[in-house]
């Protein structure tokens, strides 16, 4: 099981995470992972939430935007933006690798940032594989990693093959071979 940051560990990432939110949108990163209107759409490891807000506008009243992530701060966080923000269409799971989510029922799965920090990575790439869409997009970024890195994360076990490179984000579908 992983372990979550130390509180203040987390606040103080969440102090520089609204820094550069404010210089760099994450608008620009989700326009990438191409979410529309009615679209389900996980962020694992959605730390303070800085995707939520963007993410449930693109996918609108008639879309849902799950937000998971190991930590009850993080959790508490984005339930208090959702309140805040009146984002009717965001819902929170505090977890691991187990997301609880029905199988083929995500249209896009955000993965920012998060990757380097798994211990067993093919838990939860296999979990994400299970909750994905036969046409759903796995977003993967990670500033931490490097493209062969990113590419070996996602691919491994065959489980994901790179459908596009954007300018910030690496998008995968389903390996169904």
């Amino acid at each position: 099981m992983e372990e979550p940051d130390s509180d203040f560990k987390f606040h103080a990432n969440t102090l520089v995470f609204k820094l550069r939110d404010f210089f760099f949108p994450r608008r620009k990163i989700l326009e990438e992972a191409g979410i529309k209107p009615g679209f389900k759409v996980l962020d694992y490891g959605c730390g303070s939430g800085s995707y939520i807000r963007d993410a449930s506008e693109m996918a609108g009243p008639s879309g849902k935007v799950y937000a998971l992530d190991i930590n009850p701060v993080a959790i508490e966080m984005v339930n208090q933006l959702a309140f805040i923000k009146q984002l009717k269409n965001v819902e929170t799971i505090l977890s691991d690798y187990n997301s609880g989510l029905p199988a083929s029922s995500m249209d896009v799965v955000l993965f920012y940032d998060t990757y380097h920090t798994l211990k067993k990575p093919e838990l939860v790439m296999k979990e994400l594989h299970r909750i994905l869409k036969p046409e759903g997009i796995l977003s993967f970024r990670d500033h931490y990693m490097n493209e062969s890195e990113i590419m070996e994360g996602a691919t491994r076990k065959r489980l994901f093959k790179l459908k596009k490179k954007g300018k910030k984000t690496y998008s995968f579908k389903k390996d169904e071979s």
